[in-house]
């Protein structure tokens, strides 16, 4: 039985939280039950959103410096219960402890980013065609804004919205995965210390955790109160979130699924290769939206790369990811494990050739879902790639030129993460060209999975998709101002209206 007894007292969670509801939570490592936690009904989720209008009235108003204060002090507290947090993070969702404590340290590395974003909110000034007028854009918080996450990463998206969200002025809802609620309410009681800190010049309703299935997700969704809902799933999600916010004229931002490849040139550097191949496609145990799923290697070196990818595949430790030599952890549930066996059934019967895949550990963990990676050597690019399946399950296949290798890459609907193994500037530079990759992110020489903060995360093709995190991701979560100023004596008139002395 995985305790979670001290970790959840370290962060703030009470027994009655962790006992007192109807959700029952299992850990991944075992499958046993590690606790029972209340869901918020229909009117509980309207309360919430009225609450954060009302905080919304308020923190437009406190300047943004100040705003940013708040996040340096929640950074502050995400520091100080960094190992907690990443212990509960691995408890739930099953990741090994240091890809755990990595995401809460991710969740810190984004506050620091907002906090030096609050004195940077800049808007441009505008040239204006007519004399004696100066243009300007202004930028003004948004409103609350949800944000619904996925089960695989359980507090650092929603630390990319939630960080930058509050400085630019906007209250947060947050809908977690109800497979992770604990790390949410955690993160609540993190913000909350925070919160005391800064003293009482915040209002009440910030930041808000609202625990339940799919029901609890589309109230947030379909309400206009919401002006924006960002949400971390998969494609098919997304699309349903997208048309939803859409019929009521809200905005979306979207960060979904990806079917992430990897082109092998002839002058790859192979070690590098390797090492970068093994990290990005087993990690998480493929549970990662940027994890490689599609190796596509030039024949000339194919069977130079796959032997030895296989043999470092069969070193690999797979175990109770709070062990310290474990480099895999479980799926989360049957359900996904039943997924992976069926994509390897699927892809054996399109002419895949598969290495690993299997499950492992069964006798130790009955109901636990621990598998062996898996390699696949497949003839060509079937319809079954094209679908991301959410293991690890790494495709392998061949290619003759650049052209062919960037038209396999793109061939897929999803378009999060790419990246070219090359020391060949041409083609580097190719694929990184409108005529390369079509992802979010395209990368050099480094695999597609560990994204930075500072870049903006995101982009799909399939869906419009949307931006968080780094760059100018803020200006998703305010509003634009046109002004124009008239700082001469006349108002000018539209050409050719002329009014008389009677107006």
């Amino acid at each position: 039985m995985v305790d979670i007894d001290s970790p959840c007292a370290s962060l703030g969670l009470e027994k009655n939280t962790l006992r007192g509801g109807s959700l029952a939570l299992r850990s991944p490592i075992d499958g046993g039950e590690i606790a029972r936690v209340a869901v918020h009904s229909a009117a509980d989720v309207d309360a919430a959103i009225g609450r954060a209008r009302d905080a919304f009235r308020v923190w437009r108003m406190t300047p943004a410096p100040r705003r940013g204060e708040l996040i340096r002090l929640f950074a502050e507290e995400l520091r100080a219960h960094k190992d907690d947090l990443g212990r509960l993070v691995t408890i739930e969702c099953g990741k090994i402890l240091e890809e755990g404590k990595g995401e809460v340290q991710e969740m810190i590395d984004i506050c620091d980013f907002a906090v030096g974003l609050s004195r940077q909110l800049y808007g441009l000034t505008i040239a204006s065609e007519r004399p004696r007028h100066k243009m300007m854009e202004t930028w003004h918080p948004l409103g609350p804004v949800a944000v619904i996450t996925a089960f695989n990463f359980p507090v650092a998206p929603w630390a990319w919205n939630f960080a930058l969200a509050i400085v630019c002025g906007d209250p947060v809802i947050w809908k977690p995965s109800e497979l992770t609620p604990l790390s949410a309410l955690a993160c609540e009681r993190l913000f909350a210390r925070a919160l005391a800190r800064f003293g009482d010049q915040a209002p009440e309703g910030l930041c808000q955790v609202v625990v339940g299935a799919r029901e609890v997700g589309e109230r947030l969704v379909d309400d206009p109160r919401v002006p924006l809902v960002s949400a971390t799933g998969s494609c098919r999600m997304g699309r349903a979130v997208g048309e939803r916010v859409a019929r009521r004229l809200g905005r979306s931002l979207l960060e979904l699924g990806g079917n992430n490849a990897m082109i092998v040139t002839p002058s790859a550097d192979l070690d590098l290769a390797v090492r970068a191949i093994l990290f990005s496609a087993v990690g998480t145990a493929g549970q990662r939206c940027t994890t490689l799923r599609r190796l596509i290697v030039h024949e000339d070196i194919h069977d130079a790369l796959l032997p030895r990818l296989k043999k470092a595949y069969d070193s690999i430790t797979v175990g109770d990811p709070l062990a310290p030599d474990s480099l895999i952890g479980p799926l989360i549930h049957e359900r996904a494990f039943a997924d992976m066996q069926a994509a390897l059934e699927a892809v054996a019967g399109e002419g895949g050739t598969v290495h690993g895949g299997g499950r492992v550990l069964a006798e130790r963990y009955p109901d636990a879902y621990y598998v062996a990676p898996a390699i696949v050597e497949m003839p060509g690019q079937t319809d079954t790639m094209r679908e991301e399946t959410f293991a690890p399950i790494l495709y392998a296949l061949r290619y003759r030129d650049l052209d062919e290798a960037i038209a396999i890459h793109n061939d897929v609907p999803q378009g999060l993460s790419s990246c070219i193994f090359t020391t060949d500037l041409r083609e580097a530079e190719r694929f990184l060209s409108a005529e390369g990759s079509d992802c979010g992110i395209a990368n050099v020489n480094i695999g597609p999975s560990g994204a930075e903060i500072g870049g903006a995360f995101g982009g799909e093709k399939d869906t419009g998709g949307g931006r968080e995190s780094g760059s100018d991701a803020w200006k998703s979560y305010m509003r634009r101002a046109t002004n124009t100023i008239n700082y001469s004596n006349e108002l000018p008139l539209a050409q050719g209206i002329r009014f008389g002395d009677d107006g």
